[in-house]
């Protein structure tokens, strides 16, 4: 097979650090496993600004539409914080979603044993979780119109954003949830705000005639958003898929990330739809930010990063097995007691980023002997 098409964008703050201990997963697939990548880099995020004066350019985002898929870092830095909003680093991730069409973002909060102990929440309430939230990426609140700030007769200063959700992108949005819910546990909650908000009251609708038509098969449930942040504090491991709008999904998946006790833990997929030759956009990601005032400092969590790319092999390439042993390999070190600085604990050993990714390599070559 042809090397597969991949873009990095390293992007800001520790993103180009932990970028870096992808490589090395990526030098291991290619010299045990024969799994090659024909790899281009750009600049994204406050990077871009700096170097070309835009958080991304037209130029980066036709090399992610001819990439098989887009490895993410993160953006963001505090000295761009002034800078008019349509050029902060973040517009970068957000036009990539809309240009490439990936409305389907994958977040998973999985609970490693080792690390049972570094969530705040007790033992017996996250031991085994493993949760998937679908969360819709490409509408609602944050691209819906009018938008914008607006200065009324008065003087007074009004901010507007509309939330907008129609048939077929929920349908859309749903049909992932439940198709991966028939690979897990089968059970799919639609998290909305129906009591309140007619967009809530439509996706509940949509969700509801979906599921009856297409996956009767698949036990559905609805929780409004609010009740769902509080099930999850209280009692997480009752959920498999959870689908939800781009909102809720956003401050519900940073939630439901804390009970594994790290935002540097947890991968993120955001995916569109296939095309007629058969292949689908796709650009993963670890959910943590670009944490600036560690960048630099080698100490950064580089696991979310390598999941990340353990999620690209099982969705863009099929290649399960690889992606298993990545996953295996982060569990098996962290069993043996190395912490970042973000999951330390008494009586751990505590590593920086390059430490902890050559011993996820050294991992993954015990595991392919």
């Amino acid at each position: 097979m042809s090397a597969r098409k991949l873009l990095i964008l390293p992007g800001d703050g520790i993103g180009p650090e932990i970028m870096r201990e992808v490589a090395r997963v990526t030098a291991w697939l290619s010299r045990k496993r024969g799994i090659t990548f024909d790899v281009t880099e750009d600049l994204v995020g406050g990077a871009s600004l700096a170097e070309y004066g835009t958080p991304i350019r037209p130029e980066v985002i036709d090399k992610a539409r001819e990439a098989d898929a887009v490895l993410f870092g993160s953006v963001g830095d505090p000295k761009w914080k002034d800078i008019g909003f349509d050029k902060r680093p973040e517009v970068a991730i957000l036009k990539l979603r809309q240009e490439l069409g990936l409305f389907a973002n994958l977040r998973p909060a999985k609970v490693f044993d080792a690390l049972v102990d570094a969530s705040t929440l007790k033992p017996d309430v996250v031991k085994g979780l493993d949760i998937m939230i679908v969360r819709e990426s490409t509408g609602g609140i944050y691209f819906g119109d009018p938008r914008g700030i607006e200065t009324l007769p008065n003087g007074e200063k009004r901010g507007i954003n509309t939330e907008v959700y129609s048939t077929h992108e929920i349908e859309r949005v749903g049909r992932v949830a439940f198709e991966m819910a028939r690979k897990r546990q089968n059970s799919v909650c639609s998290v909305e705000k129906h009591n309140v908000m007619e967009s809530g009251l439509l996706w509940k609708e949509v969700i509801t005639d979906l599921h009856a038509r297409e996956y009767p098969d698949v036990t559905l449930t609805h929780m409004l958003a609010d009740n769902c942040a509080m099930q999850l504090v209280r009692n997480p491991r009752q959920f498999d898929v959870i689908v939800t709008g781009n909102l809720f999904g956003d401050i519900l998946s940073d939630l439901a990330s804390m009970l594994t006790g790290s935002l540097g833990m947890l991968p993120s997929a955001t995916l569109g739809a296939k095309h007629s030759d058969g292949r689908m956009p796709a650009l993963y990601e670890p959910i943590h930010g670009s944490a600036p005032d560690i960048a630099g400092k080698g100490i950064a969590n580089p696991i979310a990063q390598i999941l990340s790319l353990a999620m690209m092999l099982r969705y863009s390439f099929n290649l399960l097995t690889e992606a298993e042993m990545i996953e295996n390999a982060v569990s098996t070190v962290l069993a043996t007691g190395l912490r970042t600085a973000d999951i330390m604990s008494e009586g751990k050993a505590r590593v920086g980023t390059d430490v902890m990714g050559e011993a996820i390599v050294r991992e993954l070559d015990k595991l392919s002997d």
